[in-house]
């Protein structure tokens, strides 16, 4: 039974039909709950308990309006009570109050019954109104679905006699939509091959996975002088239960189409290859991986070999002069023949253009041509090169050379080939290949301007900067700069200067931004330092006129700094911030504390608030300063970050390169998600620094003077 009552009081006198609701009860839950002549719920079924949440020993016994009714229509249900019990059967839709609280809106029979003492109680039949909508919705869609869709339609049993066809397959077949009805398809189409289509109709119901494009040719009355081919594809239905119900068949007549069809389904694959290659070609900005891109989005699918070539003028634009005038380099080749020869088709060869040759034309004019057997000679002239030479001419069936074309410049070509094994390049072909070969040479110029930048950034960045630490008084230094990938230059830095009476100064900094105008920036704002340091500017003052010199750069620009003046004197450390994050401070013992001063306004905002903060550094203590992308991650947030830094600074008694290296391997074990700067500074016992004191004496700047 789907139903539980109340076992106390007069014998059951429910409803006998109440329990399984078979294919309705499948398709739309029915909810059912009864009450007594006092309101109090006596029956409950579980279609009810799955809409409305209460299971039937919660809900039982308990007074209905309170329970089920909001508060809101109390004053109606007592109405409809009042009609219902007075014999009158009301049908509305309400909101039923859930277990939880949220309100169900149902559609809703409610009708007298009589309880265990004969009184008139309340029957109350109910659906949710989001199930009764959504089954009409689905109901409208097939019947629109049959109607009107020109495909020819079917639903089939399970003992592959039809059920219902649309107007399109009665077409189709030549026999009225009703006399398909109870019959099997040989009884409607005895001119075609029935018994393998029914074959493969029982494997989709026993299997239960759809079949698609099963083609079906022959005779139907509606056309029985000539053959005719559909597409057939087959799905399985099932209820909700499981239980095989049939299946749909869906035809299409492809007969006068065939070959439309054909062309279309070319054009589908080469539009999504097109779709492909804009997502596998140019995946990074590194040159080699660009053109390995290339080559492997035409080879096997397009072609069966790729190779891609790059003018050394454009490769070397420094280098080029009369001696790179016509030379290629191959940079990324594919092929699928394992007997080609793979000695002349290596990476990184270069080759120098025939003169007068077809691949001279296709680089003089940018125009893509197709390479016949009398082209081959010219292009391999190499005289070590008879092995390609042989393979080439017998083995070659069609080739085009396209020139790779980007922003008005030729940067080289692609070669393309197929076997005589494959059809030859049509003219369709030809046009998708220009078209991969026009979006390649946007990527590939793109990975070009890159690595030049990158380059041009690098040596911008080693000529402004240096790691090597000086030695200074009272201090051990180390440092470690670590750029985000190998592809990219930002504007950390760090460094330290020897100021007058054996002070030090000690800065880091990141500039916003990355590439060759934050390392340039970077350069501006380190000089800038050095050169106010060697003014005994203190650190407050300092970042005042660092935060000007940020401003005149452009309204754009930003930076964070940190400057400290460390005094071995006095064992103290000044320290002004600009927007950077807090130094880290371990005393001997290995206490680690983070500077809790203002924090500052970063560079360039123009705001300068700017404070200086005294730290003591004993002996054996350690500075630690760095910047953001150090503790700052996707994976962890900034508290996570330090917390980790703090840890990997218990041990400062440790040599000060290894506390370096583990700061960075416990935070980045894996490759630094930003740049990261790091400046360690270990105040030296007096014992320590006493040896070295004479030279850093020679090196200080007051006393250079004084000698002088």
């Amino acid at each position: 039974m789907d139903t539980h009552e109340s076992t106390s009081g007069a014998p059951d006198q429910s409803l006998t039909a109440v329990g399984y609701a078979g294919v309705l009860g499948d398709l739309l839950p029915i909810a059912l709950w009864r009450t007594d002549a006092d309101d109090h719920i006596v029956e409950w079924s579980l279609a009810a308990q799955a809409v409305l949440g209460h299971t039937p020993e919660e809900i039982i016994g308990r007074h209905a309006k309170p329970a089920l009714v909001p508060e809101a229509n109390w004053e109606l249900a007592e109405r409809l009570a009042r009609r219902v019990t007075a014999g009158e059967a009301v049908v509305a839709t309400l909101p039923v109050q859930h277990r939880d609280g949220h309100l169900v809106p149902m559609e809703m029979w409610i009708c007298p019954a009589a309880d265990r003492q004969g009184r008139t109680g309340i029957l109350a039949i109910a659906v949710q109104t989001s199930a009764v909508l959504h089954m009409r919705d689905s109901l409208a869609a097939l019947e629109g679905l049959f109607t009107q869709s020109p495909i020819g339609l079917a639903l089939l049993g399970p003992d592959l006699r039809f059920l219902r066809v649309n107007e399109a397959l009665a077409r189709m077949n030549g026999v009225p939509a009703r006399d398909h009805l109870g019959k099997r398809l040989a009884d409607i189409a005895p001119g075609i091959n029935a018994a393998a289509l029914e074959t493969v109709m029982r494997q989709v119901l026993e299997r239960g996975e759809a079949v698609v494009d099963v083609r079906r040719t022959g005779h139907t009355p509606a056309d029985p002088g000539r053959e005719r081919t559909w597409s057939c594809s087959y799905a399985p239905l099932r209820d909700n239960a499981g239980r095989r119900l049939g299946l749909v068949a869906s035809l299409i007549d492809i007969t006068d189409g065939q070959q439309a069809q054909v062309e279309a389904e070319r054009a589908r694959r080469r539009f999504a290859l097109l779709a492909e290659a804009g997502t596998r070609i140019g995946t990074t900005l590194d040159l080699r991986q660009t053109a390995e891109e290339v080559v492997h989005v035409l080879v096997p699918r397009l072609a069966d070999s790729a190779d891609v070539h790059l003018r050394e003028k454009v490769l070397d634009p420094d280098e080029a002069g009369a001696s790179t005038r016509g030379l290629v380099r191959r940079i990324a080749i594919a092929f699928t023949d394992p007997s080609a020869p793979a000695g002349p088709l290596a990476v990184g060869r270069t080759y120098q253009i025939p003169l007068g040759s077809v691949y001279e034309r296709v680089i003089a004019d940018g125009h893509p041509m197709n390479l016949y057997q009398t082209d081959i000679p010219a292009l391999v002239s190499d005289p070590g090169a008879e092995q390609l030479r042989t393979y080439l001419s017998t083995r070659l069936g069609s080739a085009r050379l396209v020139p790779l074309i980007a922003r008005g410049k030729v940067l080289g070509a692609v070669v393309v080939t197929r076997t005589r094994r494959r059809e030859p390049f049509d003219e369709q072909d030809c046009v998708l290949i220009d078209e991969l070969v026009a979006r390649a040479a946007l990527n590939i110029d793109n990975a070009l301007m890159y690595t030049g930048q990158r380059e041009a950034a690098l040596t911008l960045q080693r000529s402004l900067t240096s790691n090597a630490l000086p030695d200074v008084t009272g201090l051990e230094l180390t440092g470690r700069y670590l750029p985000a990938s190998d592809h990219e230059v930002g504007g950390d830095w760090f460094d330290a200067i020897a100021l007058p009476r054996g002070r030090t100064g000690l800065v880091i900094g990141d500039v916003m931004g990355h590439g060759i105008h934050a390392a340039a920036v970077m350069g501006q704002l380190r000089t800038a330092v050095r050169t106010l340091a060697r003014h005994d500017t203190p650190p407050a003052r300092m970042l005042v006129s660092l935060d000007a010199a940020v401003s005149d750069l452009g309204e754009n620009e930003m930076a964070t700094c940190v400057y400290a003046v460390h005094d071995p004197a006095t064992a103290d450390c000044a320290i002004a911030r600009a927007g950077h994050p807090p130094p880290a401070v371990a005393d001997a013992r290995g206490t680690i504390t983070f500077l809790d001063g203002p924090p500052g306004t970063p560079l360039g905002t123009g705001v300068r608030d700017f404070r200086t903060e005294h730290v003591p550094l004993g002996p054996g203590s350690l500075l630690v300063l760095y910047t953001d992308g150090l503790i700052e991650a996707r994976d962890r947030d900034l508290d996570q970050g330090m917390d980790q830094l703090a840890r990997s600074l218990g041990h400062p008694d440790r040599p000060l390169d290894e506390i370096c290296d583990g700061v960075l391997g416990r935070l980045l074990p894996s490759a630094a998600q930003d740049d990261v700067a790091v400046l360690l500074a270990r105040a030296l016992r007096p014992t320590d620094a006493a040896g070295s004191h004479a030279d850093h004496h020679r090196n200080d700047p007051d006393h250079m003077v004084q000698e002088w």
